[in-house]
């Protein structure tokens, strides 16, 4: 319900990944990559559709061998959301995913080999309507760059990509997309500060090998988050060594809390204190589990006292400030009071009875709503 803050987005060409739109001014993708064994096709499926089912827009999925390269045809069968095969050094299995159903090759032109090669996975990637991804890894350096720069370097990363460029730019194709991805976040926002100027195509944003859950948001958030306030970025994946699933959910949170975009309940929550008069905590972590489902966009404001709680509570569509009792808002208005023992499925049933309305187009019943004016330092 808060105004939200618009961010310029840098110009950029859009492509198609699946039925995606990657660039341009489409909505900016979540992305994600299978960490299964690629022939294990029951497991893979069942991974993507997990990631499908968290908000994934976009799969990526490694095919390191020609077998997996089969295994990805199975696959593809298999799931509705576009898939990014991921292919390093052999042409041939570039040239078979795309006959066999990607949306998207992820290859760095420079290591597929002699420039026949190349060309055969363009023209193959142009004949079936696919766009490519160029991903520059600074773990993954050509030597030569290596030894020029002494250590992986901004420069070294855009230089990178620049060659790889310029051979589609050689071959007269452009649909494309680019990623320029370091561990460290100073050096990859840097890099994409540099490139974004010199290219129109979409970028894909990431902190490669960004580390755990807890360590790898933070570093996500911060790198990811600074490019997007900038404007600069079409799509992101986070990189967690956690479940993919909590790469998706993220990503998510990353867009939401720049207002880029939204889906499912955005939580807002005080750390609590002993001025609360309930178990903030508890309270967020069982609700978060309960509404996991939930994907359409909601403001709930989850504040243990009256300092603050009225005030949040009046910006969000609904929340529940403690008191004695609780008191409950629905669209900024207090509504009714809720006891501490009911206040989780109060909550819940409120949340779910007020989407369900808005999904019917009818509005929450203000007439239900009781006249209530709590003021800072007062109990409800």
């Amino acid at each position: 319900m808060k105004a939200s803050h618009t961010i310029p987005r840098r110009r950029s060409r859009r492509i198609q990944v699946g039925r995606v739109p990657v660039g341009g001014d489409a909505p900016i993708a979540v992305q994600s990559m299978t960490n299964t064994e690629t022939c294990d096709v029951e497991v893979t499926v069942a991974q993507i559709r997990a990631l499908a089912a968290a908000g994934a827009d976009i799969v990526r999925v490694s095919v390191p061998t020609r077998d997996a390269a089969e295994a990805f045809g199975a696959i593809r069968k298999q799931v509705d959301v576009p898939l990014v095969a991921d292919i390093h050094f052999d042409y041939r299995i570039a040239l078979r995913v795309a006959e066999l159903g990607a949306d998207c090759l992820r290859i760095n032109p420079g290591n597929i080999g002699r420039e026949e090669r190349v060309r055969a996975v363009v023209d193959s990637a142009r004949d079936h309507g696919i766009p490519i991804r160029i991903g520059v890894n600074a773990g993954s350096l050509e030597k030569e760059l290596q030894q020029k720069y002494g250590e992986p370097t901004a420069e070294a990363l855009v230089e990178s990509a620049l060659r790889h460029i310029d051979i589609l730019d050689r071959l007269d194709f452009q649909d494309f997309k680019v990623s320029l991805k370091a561990s460290e976040v100073a050096m990859t926002v840097a890099a994409y500060r540099l490139l974004a100027g010199q290219i129109e195509q979409p970028l894909h944003l990431g902190i490669t090998e960004a580390g755990g859950l807890r360590s790898g948001t933070v570093k996500s958030a911060l790198g990811i988050g600074m490019l997007l306030a900038e404007g600069i970025g079409d799509t992101i994946r986070v990189s967690l060594a956690a479940d993919p699933v909590e790469e998706v959910k993220v990503g998510f949170d990353i867009l939401k809390a720049l207002g880029l975009r939204s889906r499912g309940i955005n939580l807002v929550a005080c750390p609590s204190c002993s001025r609360q008069r309930f178990d903030v905590i508890a309270t967020v972590n069982a609700l978060e589990a309960r509404l996991e489902d939930i994907t359409e966009s909601l403001d709930v404001a989850v504040i243990g006292c009256v300092v603050n709680g009225p005030g949040e509570a009046r910006e969000a569509h609904i929340g529940i400030t403690g008191g004695s009792p609780n008191l409950l808002y629905i669209d900024g208005r207090p509504h009714h009071k809720v006891s501490q023992e009911a206040l989780l499925d109060e909550l819940e049933r409120t949340i779910r009875e007020y989407l369900e309305q808005r999904r019917h187009g009818e509005a929450v019943d203000a007439a239900a709503a009781i006249p209530v004016v709590v003021r800072q330092g007062e109990r409800a």
